[in-house]
């Protein structure tokens, strides 16, 4: 998995890369101080996701590449002091993903697929749409099942609700490269990923140019 930088709509950019190559990127002081009471394994996650959202930062919105991050009421990651540019993160296994939105509220997900897909967790994900994929092959079932939890998890990760938000209840058909979902829109990166790789985001709001400029 190489890295992947790639703009999914005007001013919603997302990357994704592995795990392992930006755990040994140069940490920002702030993230690298953040990961020091974790586990080792979380550590690298930590480090290495926050170095790849830096990175996306240098390219997309260099002005805050460098603005502390710190988790919100709900345990969202945003830019202190910066309401405005809208980032999320996501990590699975090997896989590691960002999203940034200038003046736009996003959520990214990346999910590796599973080696087997037991038949009450597709009934609970795919809702009506299971009997479309239960036929195929286990491999073809996993994959599909990870293309579609990653637009619903992006989908709550917008919001900023989560697994609270039941993301398993969002209706996402199969197959579908994009779609809407309450005030956000969903775009799932199959052209241009190998791995799973989903984003959500909302319309644009002016009213957040006046805080941010």
């Amino acid at each position: 998995m190489t890295t992947l930088i790639t703009q999914a709509a005007p001013d919603v950019w997302v990357a994704s890369g592995e795990l392992e190559q930006w755990a040994r990127e140069k940490a920002h002081p702030d993230d690298r101080a953040a990961a020091a009471p974790l586990s080792r394994r979380r550590e690298a996650e930590f480090v290495a996701s926050r170095s790849l959202l830096r990175h996306l930062l240098r390219l997309t919105v260099p002005e805050r590449a460098r603005t502390p991050i710190r988790a919100d009421a709900h345990g969202r990651p945003v830019l202190d002091g910066d309401p405005g540019t809208g980032i999320s993160i996501s990590h699975d296994g090997s896989a590691i993903a960002v999203a940034v939105g200038r003046r736009r509220r996003v959520g990214v997900d990346v999910q590796l697929p599973l080696n087997t897909v037991p038949d009450g967790l597709l009934r609970r994900c795919l809702g009506p749409h299971t009997p479309k994929i239960r036929p195929l092959s286990e491999r073809r079932r996993a994959v599909e099942l990870a293309w579609v939890w990653t637009a619903q998890e992006a989908c709550v990760k917008a919001a900023g609700t989560g697994l609270p938000g039941s993301p398993w209840s969002i209706d996402i058909t199969p197959g579908r490269h994009e779609g809407q979902w309450e005030q956000f829109r969903w775009i799932s990166l199959r052209d241009r990923s190998h791995t799973p790789l989903s984003c959500a985001f909302s319309a644009p709001d002016n009213g957040l140019e006046a805080t941010c400029s």
